[in-house]
């Protein structure tokens, strides 16, 4: 069962980190994209290689990253897949997703992959853009209400970097 408190204290946790917003925010909107990859199974490896790359902040990047679970990448698939068939001019076949791994996924992207892969990038990028924009509010939100966080946040926001 879900044990809602230890949830709760996490998103304090990321919400309170000691970062610019924008940098926890732009963490977890690539951590999403990269969920949109049809690449199963190496999400993570990519989310921290991703952050290390991009120098975005690390935990975010991996929480994102788990946003497409397993109950949602299947419909998640079948309309990237659409998509990119229909910017391409063409008509969707059928789409079977048997099972979610990286073999699995290697074998779809050699019979569907151009398809797939701008379909995905898309509807990444648009997932990414608006988590990156609710995160940030909800960030600056959460922080007005304790003093000290408000106060290093627009002191942040002012000078547009990090303190350390």
């Amino acid at each position: 069962m879900i044990n809602k408190e230890k949830w709760k204290k996490r998103i304090r946790e990321i919400l309170s980190l000691d970062s610019h917003p924008g940098h926890i925010s732009m963490g977890f909107a690539v951590g999403v994209f990269i969920s949109f990859t049809p690449f199963f199974g190496i999400h993570t490896p990519l989310a921290l290689a991703a952050a290390f790359l991009l120098r975005v902040n690390k935990i975010t990047c991996l929480t994102g990253a788990w946003v497409n679970t397993p109950l949602t990448v299947v419909p998640v698939m079948i309309a990237s897949y659409e998509l990119g068939e229909r910017i391409l001019g063409r008509t969707p076949q059928k789409l079977v997703l048997r099972e979610l791994n990286l073999d699995f996924a290697l074998e779809l992207l050699k019979s569907h992959g151009t398809p797939l892969l701008i379909g995905t990038s898309l509807m990444g990028f648009a997932a990414a853009l608006v988590s990156y924009a609710l995160v940030y509010y909800l960030i600056v939100r959460f922080r007005r209400r304790n003093e000290t966080l408000r106060h290093l946040t627009e002191e942040m926001e002012e000078t547009g970097e990090e303190l350390e």
